[in-house]
């Protein structure tokens, strides 16, 4: 049995070591030369719910989760419930012993292995030897992941995978060969990242020193990652005591001329609201990175939306530029990172990364970035270019102050967050309020001039225009692929940063076609608002999902 892809989703409750089997099995297929791209689903619990870890595998890129499985993996009854429904007719279950099932073909984990207390590395070993992949690989990564997390099982679970894949042996009759489905001259060129990971290997490319965070799923694993490498890349992470100090943290610090980010999600970025104002009107560069989850309020905290837009856009008091980007793969996770600390130093405020729980979560295959040319974040002006009297808000005609840091020589450094005058004193002068508003406005031409283009794919006078943003990407990129292959004319458009909005990049394109649909994770439609505020350019066609689920082509072309 060979396949173009096949798909596979483990499912089970949270304490089961589903997550294991899953990342397990992710690396095994990367070092396979396999494409990969995984969803995770899980809910706001320590132990039981129902969580899935599916992974969509190929020898060409996956661009989005597929309803579609080849293989279910059923650790717990509920699991079959609930998929077997998208089970193809062909699909191979595979459950614990504990599960019962009555289908044909279904292979199940003999009991003595289950009770032996290493249920799910059991469960690896059947699945491994399945899907044609050696042992040998699989038991390299056991030692490699279990080794450190938890080495007193280690011998154990060897033990369990062994006893497993060599009764999968004798005891099976179908088999999955992923050595044709997967291309083997690409074996070891590719790293297996998410998301989260890739946002802070950016940050780290631009010379991050600082990070301030309070845990907020799904936002957390961005500091994790930076602690992960902290001490090898000279760099502070602090779990604050809230939001609140997290954001003035990094504010602080990138004052002192550290450059410093926040990650966090909806409900910590009402908090951080005051701090984006401050660091507006102290004009002072910092990155925070929002993940989205559907809210308001706690909402459902595990997972994925695309709401989130019109609150950063507006987050904070009074006016003053800011950019917004949304990165819809894990290489623009990392790149737009990078561009965001150079962009938050260059206009000298903050800079926002919209993500959302599918991308932070979602592992892919990915080449490993280049690194050349990416120099990292150099803060504050030359101090030998400044003159004394120094003043801090000196008025320029690009907006853009010299930025001298605190300590670093006998300039004295004054900031307000009052309204201030050039040398940073506060004032109620109204002439000088109002010339200091025309100053942080004419850097609005500094964020314009650095604005990404959108990402265009298809015939250049295309019928139809599938447009999105940020994580709806992949599956806009499916959907539009099937349909040209179906002989329709349709193009993609998508954007990997959403504010500001240069219309000269896409205007003439969405005028041109005769249909545009806008592709959203949220109810109302919020980025093709925004364009028609912007453009005057009515998007009257939207494909909305807020289930709390990412979009799959088939939820897209199934509304078109």
């Amino acid at each position: 049995m060979s396949f173009d892809e096949f798909n596979i989703l483990i499912g089970g409750e949270a304490g089961q070591g589903l997550v294991t089997i899953g990342e397990l099995l992710s690396r095994a297929m990367v070092r396979s030369g396999c494409y990969i791209l995984v969803t995770q689903g899980y809910q706001s619990r320590i132990r039981g719910g129902h969580n899935t870890f599916s992974i969509r595998a190929g020898a060409d890129l996956p661009l989005a989760p597929q309803d579609e499985l080849d293989v279910l993996v059923a650790l717990d009854p509920e699991t079959l419930d609930l998929h077997r429904k998208d089970l193809k007719k062909d699909g191979l279950i595979i459950a614990s012993g504990s599960v019962g099932v009555d289908a044909d073909g279904a292979v199940l984990v003999p009991r003595d292995m289950v009770l032996s207390g290493f249920e799910n590395t059991a469960v690896l070993g059947v699945l491994a030897f399945l899907i044609g992949i050696e042992s040998a690989l699989f038991e390299g990564l056991i030692r490699d992941t279990l080794g450190k997390k938890h080495p007193e099982a280690l011998d154990e679970n060897l033990a369990a995978f062994k006893k497993a894949y060599e009764w999968a042996k004798t005891n099976t009759s179908r088999r999955m060969d992923v050595s044709k489905t997967c291309k083997t001259d690409r074996s070891g060129r590719s790293v297996m990242l998410n998301g989260n990971q890739a946002i802070a290997l950016g940050a780290m490319s631009a010379g991050a020193k600082f990070c301030a965070f309070y845990p907020m799923t799904p936002s957390t694993s961005v500091p994790l990652t930076l602690i992960a490498n902290a001490d090898a890349m000279d760099l502070v992470v602090e779990q604050a005591e809230d939001e609140i100090a997290a954001i003035n943290m990094a504010i602080g610090a990138s004052f002192c001329g550290a450059p410093s980010m926040v990650a966090t999600s909806g409900g910590g970025f009402a908090l951080m609201t005051e701090g984006i104002s401050l660091a507006g009107m102290t004009e002072t560069p910092v990155v925070i990175v929002v993940a989205q989850r559907p809210g308001p309020a706690t909402g459902l905290p595990t997972r994925t939306e695309q709401a989130d837009l019109e609150f950063v856009l507006h987050a904070g008091h009074g006016e003053f530029a800011r950019a917004i980007f949304a990165p819809g793969s894990i290489e623009a996770c990392f790149h737009l990172t990078h561009r965001a600390f150079h962009l938050a130093e260059a206009s000298q405020g903050p800079v926002f990364i919209l993500t959302d729980q599918f991308l932070a979560d979602s592992y892919r295959a990915v080449e490993p970035f280049n690194l050349e040319g990416l120099a990292p974040v150099r803060a504050g002006a030359r101090v030998s270019d400044i003159e004394a009297p120094y003043r801090r808000y000196l008025i320029t005609e690009s907006g853009v102050s010299p930025r001298l840091l605190p300590g670093f020589s006998r300039h004295l450094v004054v900031a307000d967050s009052d309204e201030h005058t050039e040398d940073g004193h506060l004032t109620e002068d109204l002439s000088v309020r109002e010339a200091m508003v025309k100053k942080r406005f004419r850097k609005w031409t500094v964020v314009l001039k650095e604005v990404e283009p959108p990402e265009y794919h298809g015939p250049e006078a295309p019928e139809t225009i599938l447009l999105t943003w940020g994580s709806s990407r992949g599956a806009g990129l499916e959907a539009g692929k099937r349909l040209r292959q179906g002989g329709e004319s349709v193009g993609n458009l998508h954007f990997d940063q959403v504010w500001p909005l240069a219309q000269d990049q896409f205007l003439g394109r969405l005028s041109s076609a005769k249909r545009v649909v806008s592709i959203e994770g949220n109810a109302t439609g919020q980025f093709a608002r925004l364009i028609r505020r912007e453009t005057g350019f009515d998007i009257k066609d939207r494909v909305l999902r807020y289930d709390g689920l990412p979009f799959t082509a088939d939820y897209i072309l199934e509304r078109l």
